[in-house]
C-alpha cells in the first residue's frame, strides 16, 4: 500500500514526539464500510484489548490448519498494523470485510450502515468463537484447569444476545458490565431484581444536555401502570410498578450508545436527532453500591449527515496524550477542543451534521 500524504504529514506534525512502537494508519473503504472504519480504529485503540487479542492469537494460532474467522481477521488486521515497518500509511482490510459480510448479510448491501449494530455483532461474534475455542479447549485431554467463571455467578442473558454465564473472554474482560434490573409492586412493595450483563449502554438523548445526565436518566425511576402493568408473582395478577436499572459492575472499557435515530410515528420513519450533547473528557459512573468509577475518553464514533439512512462515520482517538482524527484512508492530528464540534447542535436546523454517536471511555486506576 502506497502510503498517503496524510501519513507523512501526520509524522512531520508530531516529529520527536511520535511515540515509540506506535502506529497511525487510515484504512481503505470498500463503498461503504467507513461503518466499519471508524469502530476498528477506536478498537485498536482500546489498548488493552489490543494487547489482548494479539497475545491470545500469538498462543492461539496453529500455521496451516487454523480455520480463518473474524477473530483471526481482526487479529491479522491488527497485527499488520502494529508490525508495520512504516509509521503512517494505509492498509486495506479487505479480508476483514469479506468476512463480516460472509457472517452477516446485514453488512452485504452497499447500503449505510449503522455503526453501533456493527460493534454490537462484531463483539458478540467474537464471543462466540472464543466460547466455542474455550469449549473445545476444556474437552481436549490436555487441558486440565477448570474454565474460569463469572464472578458475579449466573447472569441473565441481555436481549441483544450475550450469553448466560459465559467463560471469561477477553471481550468480557474489557467490556461486561451488570446491570440490575429492579421492579418493586406498589401493592404489596415486593422488589423483583435480575441482573443482566452489557457491552454497552445505549441511552436516550435530550436536547442540551450531557452524558452524565443522559446516564442519570438511564438509571431513573419509572412508573409502570395503564397497559404497561407488571405481572407481579405475589399478588398474582398484573399491577403498578415502579422499575429502575442500577449498575452493578462497571466495565473496565465504558461504551456509551447516543439514540441519535429515533422512530417518528407521525413521519412513519427513522429521524436523526442533531441534540447537543456535552461528553466530558473525565466521567465519573456511579455503582449500586455507591463507589464512584472514574473514566477518560479515548474513543468517539461521529455519524456525519442529516438523516439515519445516507451519511458517514468517521471517528477520534486519543493515543499517548494526542488527538487523532481518522476518516478512512486519511489520519491527521487534531486538538482536544476540536472535539467540542461534535457534541451537536443546539438547534435543530444548524449546518453542522457532524454528531458524538458512541464513546469509549477507560477506566482510570487499572480494572474497576
Amino acid at each position: 500500500m502506497v502510503m498517503g500524504a496524510s501519513g507523512s504529514k501526520l509524522e512531520k506534525a508530531l516529529g520527536d514526539q511520535f511515540p515509540e512502537g506506535e502506529r497511525y494508519f487510515g484504512l481503505e473503504n470498500f463503498g461503504n464500510t467507513c461503518y466499519c472504519n471508524s469502530v476498528l480504529q477506536a478498537l485498536y485503540f482500546c489498548i488493552p484489548f489490543r494487547e489482548q487479542l494479539l497475545e491470545y492469537y500469538a498462543n492461539n494460532k496453529t500455521p496451516g490448519d487454523a480455520e480463518e474467522n473474524l477473530l483471526t481477521c481482526l487479529a491479522d488486521l491488527f497485527m499488520q498494523v502494529s508490525q508495520s515497518k512504516k509509521k503512517t500509511g494505509v492498509i486495506a482490510p479487505k479480508r476483514f470485510v469479506q468476512r463480516v459480510k460472509k457472517q452477516n448479510e446485514l453488512f452485504r448491501s452497499y447500503m449505510h450502515q449503522d455503526a453501533h449494530e456493527f460493534l454490537n455483532f462484531l463483539l458478540n461474534e467474537l464471543v462466540d468463537i472464543l466460547e466455542k475455542e474455550a469449549s473445545a479447549a476444556k474437552d481436549s485431554p490436555q487441558s486440565s484447569s477448570p474454565p474460569e467463571k463469572v464472578p458475579n455467578g449466573p447472569v441473565q442473558p441481555l436481549a441483544n444476545g450475550v450469553r448466560k454465564d459465559p467463560p471469561v473472554t477477553l471481550v468480557h474482560k474489557n467490556f461486561q458490565g451488570i446491570l440490575t434490573n429492579e421492579t418493586r409492586c406498589l401493592r404489596c412493595e415486593t422488589v423483583t431484581a435480575r441482573d443482566e450483563t452489557f457491552f454497552d449502554l445505549s441511552v436516550d438523548i435530550e436536547q442540551n444536555s450531557s452524558i452524565t445526565s443522559c446516564l442519570k436518566n438511564f438509571c431513573s425511576t419509572e412508573t409502570l401502570n395503564a397497559e404497561d402493568k407488571f405481572f407481579c408473582d405475589k399478588c398474582c395478577s398484573l399491577q403498578e410498578a415502579q422499575k429502575r436499572m442500577k449498575i452493578k459492575k462497571a466495565p473496565h472499557i465504558l461504551v456509551i450508545h447516543l439514540k441519535r435515530f429515533k422512530y417518528i410515528e407521525q413521519l412513519g420513519r427513522y429521524k436523526k436527532l442533531s441534540y447537543r450533547v456535552v461528553f466530558p473528557m473525565e466521567l465519573k459512573l456511579s455503582t449500586s453500591d455507591d463507589v464512584d468509577n472514574e473514566y477518560s475518553l479515548f474513543a468517539v464514533v461521529v455519524h456525519v449527515g442529516s438523516g439515519p439512512n445516507h451519511g458517514h462515520y468517521v471517528s477520534l482517538v486519543k493515543s499517548h496524550n494526542h488527538w487523532l482524527f481518522f476518516d478512512d484512508e486519511n489520519v491527521e492530528m487534531v486538538e482536544e477542543s476540536t472535539l467540542q464540534t461534535f457534541f451537536g447542535s443546539s438547534h435543530e436546523y444548524s449546518g453542522n451534521t457532524d454528531h458524538g454517536y458512541i464513546l469509549f471511555y477507560e477506566a482510570l486506576g487499572g480494572k474497576s
